[in-house]
């Protein structure tokens, strides 16, 4: 028995006994929370100020950052342009893996193209990256990792949308699965990758920008809370703005739930939050029309509230045509699912993009013969890993 049962039943009947209070505690700061969010929402200056104060003190500060619309706002669906190219893109990775016999890496991006109301059959693409060799290291000898992997995905997922949206008649929106904001493990043997990947990542969005073309990050059920954080600085005191690290009074309430609380959502289904900057260190980098701001969007359905985080560059948000086009676009896509809504348009493109456990085996197989074939080395599969081999048999 790999659990002790015993030990983790008695600490579940701790977590049972004290649920009762933990729930009162939430619901009352989640009443604070909404209180804030009301007493603020027209004060867009006044928030401005209050973060400006904060970062002064703590220049790392990530959270929402007011522009021209009330935190109240809540904007109805747009009606969906009559002609429009939709185009998302979804990637997946093999990682380089020291225990297997043959090193390699894959990255595998799967994009999807639909021309509304055409009558034609949307197009799948598919661009797969075998990387072997030297392009398993990074410039100063470490072997890539899974977050350097993920980085080449991602700049792959942002390169093909701009590939692709060339192709087709304005207006085009496109879109991929998670944020803009390129995440990357900046440690100092991925700090030189980062910056690379990072640089030919804003030169893909500088292109979609100069094609006026639509770009968009869908954040499905997200975590980070970045309202609430704004309302915590807003109410914060003098004095607790120079330890704002620790201090976070709202604690466990979410943005999530400030916009689709289940009884009474602050968005109704179909519509979007106010738009907001992103304030967080990287706008060091996203400067100009690339700066990242974002809104929220419910794409549930009444008593069903699902609030999504939507990213945006700076040219999308200021331009209302192609802020109400991404809006309606997304709604429509959402509605095709039914009562699970996500894009339908992600949805096929991450079935594209997945790379399964047989073909991953095929990659390894086809690269073995080959390499035996042509005299290059083999190595052996770790005795780790061969012992998991033969624990699953």
């Amino acid at each position: 028995m790999a659990i002790d049962f015993q030990q983790i039943y008695a600490r579940i009947k701790e977590i049972g006994a004290g649920a009762r209070e933990r729930q009162e505690r939430l619901e009352k700061l989640r009443r604070h929370a909404r209180h804030l969010l009301d007493e603020y929402a027209a004060q867009t200056d006044h928030l401005r100020t209050k973060v400006d104060a904060a970062l002064a003190q703590d220049a790392n500060i990530r959270c929402a950052l007011p522009l021209n619309e009330p935190l109240d706002a809540h904007v109805p669906t747009p009606a969906l342009p009559a002609q429009a190219t939709l185009i998302a893109a979804d990637g997946s990775q093999v990682n380089p893996d020291r225990h297997a016999a043959v090193q390699y890496g894959l990255v595998n991006v799967g994009a999807i193209a639909m021309q509304l109301n055409s009558g034609e059959t949307p197009e799948v693409f598919t661009d797969s990256q075998l990387l072997f060799d030297e392009e398993l290291y990074t410039p100063r000898g470490a072997m890539l990792t899974e977050g350097m992997v993920a980085l080449r995905r991602d700049l792959a997922e942002r390169a093909k949308l701009e590939e692709l949206a060339k192709r087709y008649e304005p207006p085009v929106i496109t879109f991929t699965d998670g944020p803009i904001e390129l995440w990357g493990n900046k440690d100092p043997n991925n700090a030189r990758s980062y910056e690379e990947s990072l640089n030919q990542y804003l030169g893909a969005l500088s292109r979609l920008q100069s094609n006026d073309i639509i770009t968009a990050g869908y954040v499905d059920k997200p975590g980070a809370n970045l309202v609430v954080r704004l309302l915590e600085i807003a109410q914060a005191p003098a004095d607790k703005l120079e330890k704002l690290r620790e201090y976070h009074p709202l604690l466990g309430v979410t943005d999530r739930w400030l916009y689709g609380e289940k009884e009474n959502p602050l968005l109704k289904p179909g519509e979007r939050s106010a738009v907001f900057a992103l304030q967080s260190k990287s706008k060091q980098h996203y400067k100009g029309v690339l700066a990242l701001h974002f809104f929220y969007l419910n794409v549930g359905a009444a008593g069903h509230p699902w609030p999504v985080r939507v990213e945006i560059p700076k040219w999308v948000a200021d331009d209302k045509g192609k802020l109400d086009m991404l809006h309606a676009a997304l709604i429509q896509q959402c509605r095709i699912l039914g009562s699970k809504p996500y894009p339908y348009l992600l949805h096929r493109s991450h079935e594209v993009a997945v790379v399964s456990f047989d073909e991953k085996r095929q990659v390894e197989q086809m690269l073995t013969l080959e390499l035996r074939q042509k005299g290059g080395e083999i190595g052996e599969q770790s005795g780790k890993q061969a012992t998991k081999d033969v624990a699953k048999h």
